[in-house]
């Protein structure tokens, strides 16, 4: 979302005594990052990244109102007389229940005045728009960037007889502003009149009563649309709006009335229209139920004890009417925050006008014990090393292929495997269309690609599930698909060259220890591949995971002693005569690491050179208890005939 610093003023005016920087740490610290500062036009504009359930932020008002309760700082009032309302001058019918409860309109006469100013002929500018000349767009599309409810203005002299807000029919189109023709749904929210669609309701105007230069008469519409109904038109006909963004994220139902009071104020302030009448069909729905907070769950989600009196005024800031009682603080969302529903909502907005800086960094008890790996993962790790060790590459593929695609494979492995129960309804596109039945296709078309490229010799495997159609859905089954191809061997005259053949991989299976060998499939020209269940194989035993010991913070102290041993000395029987006479808490470590052998030592004779380590966990180890443990050592190599070396 882009906002302009100047019209931020306007509505906070406490924000002009910070720099850009102080302002975009602001913004990041509420949990909205500025992704980018530019200048439009001489004028500073910020983009804003705004999460998808914020809708109330997507203006500059609404980016003031949450700046302003960080900063404790007053929005300036909205400078718009109420229009009086009257009479309707054309019917209404609101029809689509809880989807559309409230829809404020006014007709004008446009004057002839000068028309969108300059100065909103610049604002538009820096919300990467331009104007379109008419003070009915200019008026809806400014308001739209500086509050964010969307309004739209029909050529009053177009429409016939009432307005009706309903669903469409089966079979009905409607020729929208883009020029696209556009076939409807009964699932569609529509703006009718006596002869038909005119506009989707919170997506786009039609093209049949669309503001002109011609026109001379408008009729505003400012209504509030259910966000759920929004989305699901916007996706169903690819058509995504400024309208459609704001209204899908949740718009204020309060601001029916305002925006409509807004607009019509625009094009009397800016082109000398004349008000012929204002009224509003349906109620603003009831105002959200009060959520409990308590000072328990408050403080237990933040990791901060923050009391329900600090509490309180923070979340007035926000908008909220605060109530405290002895069970807690009741708190009324404001009109604007339709995504405040439980406890947690309220202490997440706590916290986010305390500031996340303000949770004392500590880490996070670790609780229980390390649990084993499971057999299915141990069972992969082992396979794809072992895989890895015999030159073949892993890889990972697209899970869905093409119906074509899916139905050559089947008839080549044999399977009945109908694609019925494994189409996807709202597929990336037909080539991605139908959860894949075979591993092969996709490795088949990564060895293609590769050879294309150069590649001499390719070896690839996955490890990924495959789907069958059943009448319950389709079922997973996890498989291992190899696929190899190229030549083997040209190094040199002992290795001449070949193809690969499909017993090549026929000795792969064996190697993984497979008892039925699978039939080797010939997938093009030299491309071979197999393909099977992973439940073919044997499991891995169990992976023990050794207890843990603590490390000692004080130093170790390694000793040599060279030992003149007979040859037919057991290695095993001197180690074990020598740690039994060492303290087994600090002997950490005791090995022979150098054997040596000359004619210059006594016949029958040959030299270890045996190696100690010593680490005690409470305290540091003195040179003297080190000599004496290395002389019981020796006493105990002399009894099996060893001595020390000179």
């Amino acid at each position: 979302m882009l906002i302009e610093i100047k019209a931020l003023v306007q509505e906070l005016p406490a924000v002009a005594n910070l720099s850009v920087t102080e302002l975009c740490e602001l913004s990041a610290a509420l949990g909205f990052p500025v992704d980018g500062v530019s200048q439009e036009g001489g004028e500073t504009v910020i983009e804003v990244d705004v999460t998808a359930n914020r809708g109330d932020v997507l203006s500059h008002r609404g980016f003031a109102r949450d700046l302003a309760a960080r900063v404790d700082g007053k929005l300036e009032p909205l400078a718009c007389p109420t229009l009086e309302e009257g009479a309707p001058l054309m019917p209404i019918h609101l029809r689509a229940g809880a989807a559309c409860p409230v829809y404020s309109t006014a007709v004008l006469d446009l004057g002839e005045g000068p028309g969108t100013p300059e100065e909103a002929r610049r604002f538009l500018a820096s919300m990467g728009t331009n104007a379109k000349g008419f003070a009915p767009v200019d008026g809806s599309n400014e308001l739209l960037f500086r509050y964010g409810h969307p309004t739209h203005a029909f050529d009053a002299d177009r429409l016939k007889g009432c307005l009706i807000v309903r669903w469409a029919e089966e079979g009905e189109t409607l020729l929208t502003l883009d020029g696209v023709e556009r076939k409807l749904s009964p699932k569609d929210l529509l703006i009718a009149d006596d002869s038909g669609p005119v506009a989707l309701a919170g997506v786009m105007g039609g093209d049949s009563t669309k503001v002109t230069p011609e026109t001379r008469r408008v009729l505003l519409e400012s209504a509030w649309f259910d966000a759920r109904s929004v989305r699901a038109t916007a996706h169903r006909h690819g058509l995504h709006s400024d309208a459609s963004y704001r209204f899908g994220r949740g718009a204020d139902p309060a601001m029916a009335r305002t925006g409509r009071d807004l607009l019509a104020r625009r094009l009397m302030d800016w082109g000398g229209a004349v008000l012929h009448g204002a009224w509003t069909a349906g109620e603003v729905p009831e105002a959200s139920a009060a959520i409990r907070l308590t000072e328990g769950t408050l403080n237990r989600l933040t990791g901060s004890p923050i009391s329900l009196e600090e509490a309180k005024p923070l979340l007035e800031r926000l908008g909220f009417v605060v109530s405290q009682g002895a069970d807690g603080l009741w708190a009324h969302p404001p009109t604007w925050r339709h995504d405040m529903e439980i406890e947690v909502d309220l202490a997440e907005e706590v916290l986010r006008m305390r500031g996340y800086d303000t949770i004392p960094m500590a880490l996070p008890p670790l609780q229980g014990h390390p649990e084993p790996l499971s057999a299915n993962y141990a069972q992969r790790k082992n396979l794809a090393l072992r895989l890895a060790h015999l030159g073949f590459h892993q890889t990972v593929t697209l899970g869905f292929v093409s119906p074509e695609i899916d139905a050559e494979f089947m008839s080549v492995l044999g399977v009945d495997n109908p694609q019925g129960g494994r189409t996807l309804v709202n597929p990336l596109g037909v080539e991605y269309s139908v959860m894949r039945g075979s591993l092969l296709p996709s490795l088949r078309s990564t060895a293609e690609y590769n050879l294309r490229q150069g590649a001499r010799e390719l070896r690839l495997f996955e490890i990924s599930p495959v789907y069958f159609s059943t009448p319950k859905g389709p079922q997973e089954t996890l498989k291992l698909g190899i696929v190899w191809s190229g030549t083997l061997g040209g190094e040199s005259y002992l290795s001449p060259a070949r193809p690969v053949r499909s017993a090549d991989l026929v000795g792969i299976a064996r190697d993984l220890g497979l008892e039925v060998l699978p039939q080797v499939h010939e997938l093009g020209d030299g491309v071979f591949g197999i393909e099977f269940p992973l439940g073919e194989l044997g499991r891995p035993q169990d992976r023990i995971i050794p207890a843990f010991q603590a490390f000692s913070r004080f130093p170790a102290v390694e000793r040599d002693l060279s030992l003149l041993v007979a040859m037919e000395q057991s290695y095993a029987a001197l180690r074990d005569a020598m740690t039994q006479v060492l303290p087994k808490d600090t002997l950490q470590s005791l090995a022979c690491v150098d054997v040596f052998r000359h004619k210059s030592l006594p016949q029958g004779r040959q030299a270890w050179l045996m190696r100690f380590r010593f680490q005690h966990m409470e305290r540091t180890l003195t040179g003297a208890e080190v000599d004496g443990w290395i002389a019981k050592a020796l006493e105990a190599a002399r009894t099996h005939g060893a001595e020390l070396r000179g």
